[in-house]
């Protein structure tokens, strides 16, 4: 699946000039809390949170320094606070450095990224321009679909399961499970033979429970150190 197939397509945006009192408006009447900024073209240029109005000077929040703080700082540091804290510009506010996706982007590099840069969410670009929106929530939404569709699908018989099973545990390196150990009657999969761990053990069930038209899984597997597959 790509960011395409799960982004949400219906993108609310703001104009790089807009004011301080729009952008808290906006927010508010869409129950959003970030948006895309975009220029004249309507290219995105930028993106704005709700984190870029919490250090506002008139409701007393600006960030306020020591005086010894206020000296070791930078005079661009400052200056940037002072910004923050006092423009009523859009493209002011905004984030510049933006992690951004294509429609084309599968959505497990999106989750890698939603996950290591710790984000809640990311803009989907077409030729610079967002036209979606992909968050956390299309993740879990995605995998809710897939989950009722793999459920819905039929088994092509005991030998079927057999065959995709043992496909799917062919290349793991951590499962010692051949054609001996998997049994499969009326659509109920027996897993026998040795495990080396209990997380192994697992493994295997959830492999087997993941394969469509499974009814149920019984394990008959020993936990037995060291000692092969038989």
């Amino acid at each position: 699946m790509r960011a395409l197939d799960v982004m949400t397509d219906e993108v609310i945006t703001i104009d790089v000039n807009a004011t301080v009192e729009q952008v808290a408006n906006l927010f508010i009447n869409s129950g959003i809390s970030a948006a895309p900024v975009v220029d004249e073209t309507g290219k995105m240029v930028g993106i704005i949170s709700e984190g870029d109005l919490l250090r506002r000077a008139e409701i007393g929040t600006e960030r306020r320094r020591s005086t010894w703080l206020e000296f070791v700082s930078s005079n661009r540091d400052l200056a940037a606070e002072y910004i923050k804290a006092h423009s009523h510009r859009a493209g002011d506010l905004m984030t510049t450095e933006v992690i951004s996706v294509e429609e084309s982007t599968p959505i497990r590099e999106i989750a890698e990224l939603l996950e290591t840069r710790h984000i809640k969410r990311v803009p989907v670009l077409r030729k610079g321009k967002p036209v979606g929106i992909v968050s956390r929530a299309n993740l879990i939404q995605a995998l809710a679909t897939v989950i009722n569709t793999r459920k819905s699908d039929t088994a092509a018989g005991d030998q079927a399961i057999r065959t995709h099973l043992l496909s799917e545990l062919r290349n793991k390196k951590w499962s010692g499970a051949n054609a001996a150990n998997v049994v499969v009657q009326d659509g109920v999969v027996h897993l026998w033979g040795y495990v080396l761990s209990e997380q192994e053990r697992r493994a295997l069930c959830v492999a087997a429970e993941n394969v469509p038209g499974v009814k149920s899984v019984e394990d008959h597997t020993v936990e037995s150190m060291g000692m092969p597959i038989l």
